[in-house]
């Protein structure tokens, strides 16, 4: 069985999957439109069950649902109205565009290559117009489609070691990601991928979740075969990533008598053959659990991160006031979200990344978090046109609300080759760029860490791009050579790792794109 406190199989699938100069010139792996995996998961035998179609208008201001943390205790339960909410501003289908040879369909979170690895599956009990079980969320349809009757919350309860806010909830959401899906274009960096599109998801699920009064965690630490057993997924192809219980209430659900036995289902082929990447599963091997007894051990207690107080000169940040924040609401904001394909080279201001910043670093509720304290990765800035603020690179500085200026000068260019030698961080406003100290990560974490630090990455750039649209900016997510961005920010992120990278700014044009 694979033990995940060796962490030197996280580590040779880090080392193994960077990119550089060099590496990327000589990939001759060449796109094979004709074997293009499907973008949804189809059950061709089950019939979905409509969710309602109007979505219904919170009336929350954006800023303030991607800050705001719900109180676990508050009483909450959803109805299918909110479930729809919840699942359309997520991961339903909001536009498509057509191209020569095809369509593309949209999804409410950004994700790499518009490839949508990620499924959303949903565990309850019974809640207003609808009844327990185990539903597969049918995108293309915009619906349900139920996999098991019953109520199967015990199982989840049992496999995150009685994690209090999955036994109190309502509903969990699970979320799994597809190997092929998203490896036809990105080979074995898709493991990463899987927590940057998981985690853009997460954000949006977290700010609609606050927006309409429900509690909600990310949890990480649950027993990986149950959890897959439960949902019937062929764990060579899909396996679970994270779950979201939402809601709250007092009673604790029965135990469930029901088996849990394989339903065979019948799915539609992604795609006429698949590619197999074995590091990505040797990885995600490495970092599963086995048993409650290693989940309760794994979850809690935040590795030691060091992070030193600033040396070098410091700017103080001024986010807006509450009575200056755009008053657009979530909803509003994410179906006019789309990652910027150009930026126009025009500044924005130290009020807005400001914002930005403040209202994206406020916590993430997760079990591998203390979300008031800790944070995984750090964010490194290159900043090419901000009103106020010299251009050069930059440090965040959670706790005390500035920037540490590491150096000044025009990095434009160097930002560029940085972003795998692409005009969109060159012609960005800002350049956040995501770093964590992986050694106490793992040290703590094991190989599990590994995906925490993805998935916590992902969601703090989701929450970047709806901080940017609520502001009527432009974001998008982008790769990156790994060593030379450590190398650019050193000595002050020496023995870091880069994690991901937002570009910032003003959209050239009303364009989507994808990163």
């Amino acid at each position: 069985m694979p033990d995940n406190q060796d962490s030197a199989v996280a580590w040779n699938y880090h080392n193994a999957t960077k990119h550089s100069y060099a590496s990327v010139r000589s990939n001759q792996h060449v796109l094979d439109f004709n074997n293009q995996p499907l973008p949804l998961k189809i059950y061709p035998t089950l019939q979905p069950s409509p969710l309602p179609a109007e979505v219904r208008q919170t009336g929350v201001a954006a800023l303030s649902a991607i800050s705001e943390i719900v109180p676990p205790q508050t009483n909450a339960v959803p109805d299918l109205e909110a479930i729809a909410q919840l699942f359309y501003l997520s991961a339903g289908i909001t536009r498509h565009r057509k191209y020569r040879g095809g369509e593309i369909y949209f999804r409410a979170a950004a994700c790499t290559g518009a490839l949508y690895e990620v499924e959303l599956y949903l565990v309850c009990g019974d809640l207003p117009n609808l009844e327990a079980g185990v539903y597969h969320f049918a995108a293309a349809e915009f619906g349900l489609r139920r996999l098991r009757a019953g109520d199967f919350r015990s199982f989840l309860i049992e496999a995150t070691a009685n994690d209090p806010a999955i036994a109190h909830a309502p509903l969990t959401i699970v979320c799994t990601c597809t190997y092929w899906r998203n490896s036809w274009k990105y080979q074995d960096r898709t493991y990463r991928h899987f927590g940057w599109d998981n985690g853009t998801l997460l954000a949006n699920l977290l700010a609609v979740g606050a927006a309409l009064g429900l509690p909600a965690k990310v949890v990480c630490g649950f027993v990986d075969n149950t959890v897959n057993r439960l949902l019937d997924v062929e764990s060579l192809r899909e396996v679970a990533f994270s779950l979201v219980p939402l809601g709250h209430v007092a009673e604790l659900p029965a135990q469930s008598v029901a088996p849990v036995s394989p339903l065979g289902l019948e799915t539609v082929p992604l795609s006429r053959r698949e590619i197999d990447y074995p590091l990505m599963r040797e990885v995600h091997a490495a970092s599963s659990l086995y048993s409650s007894e290693e989940v309760a051990s794994w979850r809690g207690g935040t590795p030691l991160t060091h992070f030193p107080p600033p040396t070098g000169p410091v700017v103080q940040l001024r986010p807006l006031s509450d009575t200056e924040m755009p008053r657009d609401p979530i909803e509003q904001v994410i179906l006019r979200r789309g990652s910027s394909r150009r930026f126009a080279r025009l500044p924005i201001t130290l009020a807005q990344l400001s914002t930005m910043l403040d209202r994206t670093a406020r916590g993430v509720p997760a079990d591998f978090l203390d979300p008031r304290e800790s944070q995984l990765n750090h964010l490194y800035l290159i900043v090419h046109a901000v009103e106020a603020l010299e251009p050069g690179a930059y440090v965040y500085h959670r706790g005390r609300g500035v920037l540490e200026c590491l150096k000044q000068g025009d990095f434009r260019s160097q930002a560029g080759y940085l972003g795998l030698q692409q005009a969109l961080p060159a012609d960005a406003a800002v350049d956040v760029f995501f770093l964590a100290d992986l050694r106490p990560i793992l040290q703590r974490y094991g190989n599990r860490g590994y995906r925490a630090v993805q998935l916590e990455a992902g969601i703090l750039g989701g929450k970047l791009y709806l901080a940017a649209y609520a502001q009527h900016l432009g974001a998008t997510g982008l790769t990156f050579f790994d060593d030379d961005v450590t190398g650019f920010f050193s000595p002050h992120a020496e023995g870091k790792s880069a994690i991901f990278l937002v570009a910032l700014g003003h959209s050239a044009k009303p364009a989507l794109s994808v990163y």
